[in-house]
Formats: C-alpha cells, sequence, structure tokens
C-alpha cells in the first residue's frame, strides 16, 4: 500500500501516464505508465529470452515457485484486499472469497495439476500403416502469452489466467485493465519475492493502444471483457494468425421452477445478482419465476434487497460496494429508466448513488430489484453489469427455457427446483457453458470443471484440462524402431509388406464395393 499512499492527490498525471482513482470516493489514487508500442515490443524480446529457461526448468521446478506464491498470497492477504478495495471499490468480504480465495487455490492447483494435463500421451491407432510404431501427442508452451484482463475482477479474471499458462511453461506479459492495474503491480512484487526469473512474468500498463500492441507481439492471446472489445482483439489477433482464448459477455438467466425451494432460490438470487456490485460475467442477470411460486419468491427477494447494505465499511458492516467503471453506472440507470418507461415497477432502489447518501462521491447505484418486466426492455436482453435484478412472471418451464435461451449470450445459468433429476432436465436445455442445479456461480471454484460460454460469451475456456491445454501447441511424435532382418515388417515399403498391403486394400474395398 505504501506505494499507493505515495501517489495520492498527485496533481496531474504526466503525458505518458494515467490515472487510477477510487471508485468509491473519486480520489485518484496512483498514476501508471501508458506504455507504447515500443515498450511492449521491449518486452516481448525480454519474454522470449528468458522463456527456455523457464521451460526447462521443468513442471517439478516451476510449481516450487508458484506453491510459494501461493503461500505469498495467504500471508499479504490484508494488504492484497487492501489493494483490490481501493482501485475496485468492492467489499471486504467480495475481495476475500472471490479473489484472495481463488489467487491462492489457483496457484496450488496449476502447480499440481500442470504435468498431469500436459504430460506425454500414448496413443494407439488401428491404422495399418502405423503398425509396430510409437505414437507420442505432447503438449509444448507457445512461448510468450499475452493477457489482456479486466477491471471487475484484477485478481481472479485477470492475474488468474497467468498462472496455469506460467505453469505450462510460458513467458507471460499480462495487460490489466487502465481501471484497475494496482493488484497486478501488487502480485507482480510476490512473484518476484517468490523467485521467479526476471522477465519470465511482466505487467504492461496502458490504455487501449497497449493491448493493441500487445496482441501483434505474443504467440497467444487470452482476453476477458465486453463481447464488443472482444471482436476486435479476435480482429486484431487475425492479422497475425494468433490464437485467441475469449471469456466475454453475459446475461445470466435463473429459473425458477414450481417446485423450488423458494427461500434457497432468493437467497441466491439476491446474493449473486448483487455479487461484486452485480460487476461479475457469470451473476444472475435476469430471473423466470413459475407463477405458482412467483409472489412469494419476490416477497422474499424484496424483504430481503431492503435490508442490504451499502458502502464503504470494515468486514461484516457493507454487503454491496460501489461500482468500479464510471461509464458501467450510466449503463445501469439507462437500463432501469428504459424498464421503467416500459411498464417495470420498482420495488427497491432504482436510483443512482447511495440510499444512505445520494450525494455521496463516487461511482454509485442502489441494489434495485425490477418486476413487471418483459423482452422489450433492456435490462432484460443486453448485458447490464450492475446491482439490479429484473424478476419475470412465466407460465411454465417451457416458456422459461425458451426466454432464457432467448439471447445472443450462453455464459452462466442457473435453475432451481426440489425434484433434481427434473430440474438437471431442464438444465440440460438451457444454452449456456456451466447450468448450476440450486445454486449459482459457485462452479467457477472447481477449477477441474471447464469454465467456457457458448454463442456470443467466448471461445474456448479456462479451468480443467482445457483451462492450460490452450496455453500450449500439441505436438504428435511418431517413432519408427530400427528395422532389421529379424523384423522384416518394420520395412514399410518392402515387397513382401507391399503385397499384403495390396491384397489387404484389395478385400477390403472390394468387400465394401459388394456391400
Amino acid at each position: 500500500m505504501a506505494a499507493i499512499e505515495e501517489t495520492v492527490h498527485e496533481p496531474v498525471a504526466a503525458k505518458n501516464e494515467f490515472a487510477v482513482e477510487n471508485p468509491a470516493t473519486g480520489e485518484v489514487i496512483a498514476h501508471c505508465p501508458d506504455l507504447g508500442a515500443e515498450a511492449i515490443a521491449a518486452m516481448a524480446k525480454r519474454g522470449r529470452e528468458v522463456q527456455p529457461a523457464w521451460e526447462a526448468l521443468g513442471f517439478e521446478g516451476r510449481a516450487r515457485i508458484l506453491k510459494r506464491m501461493q503461500k505469498w498470497v495467504i500471508d499479504h492477504q490484508e494488504e492484497i484486499i487492501a489493494v483490490i478495495r481501493s482501485e475496485t471499490g468492492k467489499t471486504y468480504e467480495d475481495a476475500l472469497i472471490a479473489e484472495i480465495s481463488y489467487g491462492a487455490a489457483a496457484f496450488g492447483f496449476w502447480a499440481t495439476n500442470a504435468e498431469k494435463y500436459l504430460a506425454d500421451e500414448k496413443v494407439k491407432s488401428s491404422a495399418i500403416l502405423v503398425k509396430g510404431k510409437k505414437l507420442l501427442l505432447r503438449y509444448r508452451p507457445l512461448g510468450l502469452v499475452g493477457v489482456i484482463g479486466p477491471w471487475n475482477y484484477p485478481l481472479t479474471n485477470s492475474f488468474g489466467d497467468c498462472v496455469p499458462a506460467l505453469a505450462a511453461g510460458n513467458a507471460v506479459i499480462l495487460k490489466p485493465s487502465e481501471i484497475t492495474p494496482l493488484t497486478s503491480l501488487k502480485l507482480a512484487e510476490g512473484l518476484k519475492e517468490c523467485g521467479i526469473p526476471d522477465g519470465v512474468f511482466q505487467v504492461a500498463t496502458g490504455l487501449g493502444a497497449t493491448g493493441a500492441a500487445l496482441v501483434d507481439q505474443v504467440d497467444m492471446i487470452m482476453f476477458t471483457g465486453s463481447t464488443a472489445t472482444g471482436k476486435k482483439v479476435m480482429a486484431k489477433a487475425a492479422e497475425t494468425l494468433t490464437p485467441v482464448s475469449l471469456e466475454l459477455g453475459g446475461k445470466d438467466p435463473m429459473i425458477v421452477l414450481a417446485d423450488a425451494d423458494v427461500e434457497r432460490a432468493a437467497n441466491t438470487a439476491l446474493y449473486y445478482g448483487m455479487l461484486n456490485g452485480g460487476q461479475t460475467c457469470i451473476s444472475v442477470e435476469r430471473v423466470y419465476v413459475e407463477e405458482p411460486v412467483y409472489d412469494a419468491f419476490v416477497a422474499k427477494v424484496t424483504e430481503k434487497a431492503r435490508a442490504l447494505r451499502q458502502g464503504t465499511g470494515a468486514a461484516g458492516s457493507v454487503d454491496v460496494g460501489s461500482m468500479t467503471f464510471p461509464p458501467q453506472v450510466d449503463i445501469v440507470e439507462r437500463h432501469v429508466e428504459d424498464a421503467k418507461a416500459k411498464g417495470a415497477t420498482v420495488l427497491v432502489g432504482g436510483s443512482r448513488g447511495k440510499k444512505s447518501d445520494p450525494t455521496h462521491p463516487g461511482y454509485w447505484y442502489e441494489p434495485t430489484i425490477l418486476v413487471d418486466v418483459d423482452h422489450t426492455m433492456s435490462a432484460m436482453t443486453e448485458e447490464t453489469f450492475g446491482p439490479t435484478l429484473p424478476i419475470m412472471k412465466v407460465r411454465d418451464e417451457e416458456e422459461a427455457i425458451r426466454l432464457a435461451n432467448d439471447s445472443p449470450y450462453g455464459l452462466g445459468a442457473s435453475v432451481f427446483g426440489k425434484d433434481t433429476k427434473h430440474a438437471e432436465a431442464v438444465a440440460r436445455r438451457v444454452e449456456a457453458g456451466a447450468v448450476c442445479v440450486n445454486d449459482a456461480l459457485v462452479n467457477y471454484s472447481a477449477l477441474e470443471l471447464p469454465m467456457g460460454g457458448a454463442k456470443a460469451s467466448g471461445l474456448g475456456s479456462r479451468h480443467g484440462a482445457g483451462g492450460i491445454r490452450k496455453y500450449c501447441q500439441q505436438q504428435a511424435i511418431l517413432v519408427t524402431r530400427f528395422a532389421t532382418k529379424k523384423d522384416p515388417h518394420m520395412y514399410p515399403y518392402s515387397a513382401k509388406m507391399t503385397a499384403r498391403l495390396g491384397k489387404f486394400f484389395s478385400f477390403l474395398y472390394g468387400r465394401g464395393n459388394r456391400d
């Protein structure tokens, strides 16, 4: 925190710097370099120079450093939480549960499982031309990986994507969001203390042009952010045929069936709808409730929402923090006003600012519950990414499924019902990369389970085997043993083998023609 405190109240940033604000107060807390293309090229050169030695450490050598970092995160969690809160405005609990716990788990998980996921695989084949040969599939690191992170989770969804790339043996350049770069810089200090070689992990602070320059320099790009920006990243990467993995926008639906545990469904909808101020890609963004339990569900959600505490207090004193990205407050306000204009009813909240102090500086929007909503409203069809929970009554599960799938997005979803077999059957019909039954969002904590989106919500996945293999180049190896006279079958083009092959193919294709 010392570095942050030293830069508080700096009057004006230098030409090649940008300011970082505390969104809960509007104060400028730091200035960071806005790196240009030349600086990125130099970082890429350095990363490529040191990557072979990092790869040569092997899984065990890299794992030692990652496990040290796991302990470092736990030992320094209060410092990290303070940095996270200073640049995001989130609550203490949101920083602890959704950032620190994930980060610590990720270092241990990838240190332990990287070798298992990337070990050489022996392949068997029925092809006659490879009879007696050794077939292997191996995964080799791509070399230099670029990660462009989002502002909502600067540890989990920004720095977190670097961990498997490092575990696989790549050098990594992380371009954090210019809104929240301080967490990445803090964690870079930790990696250095834990012994990572200079240049293996680098943080490139800057604005949009910095990210574009990074795409040009790396062997693979991992991007998390909006669908609109993801398309630009993909188009830029196409110029150099650079592979990409994208986690993009979401409009995650919850379906509450008639036999649902209404108390559990209401608690889950409110908690995960308001988590991190609603600024979570797989938060609950819209709810479809079957008619028999609609009134009871709305009553419980409304009662609980009115009790939410919003502010900047210490651990245990507030439930919802500020918003992080100033333009996002405008989007939330636009969606709520559009819904009201089209007939929606606001049961709780509905205004910019804090309920306790609407004139409070910083970027705030009240936790908001909307009913009488439909798909003519932006709040039900566009990504809001804020503390709103629109609830729609549906006739039956068929209407709920149809409306849940009526979206260009397909990141996460949830279904609630006491008959779990039936609820799972409904979940299987929802077009989303991950669907929870009688829960929401917690699938993200299962690092063994792939997390990726359908439709316009992205390409590829994080977590699981695919979450580290995407940072590697597959390489097929075929080994023919040295042939001897005792192994005449090892001569693939000998006269005897050619004759055998001719008879075999004549029989095979002749029979096929007869059939």
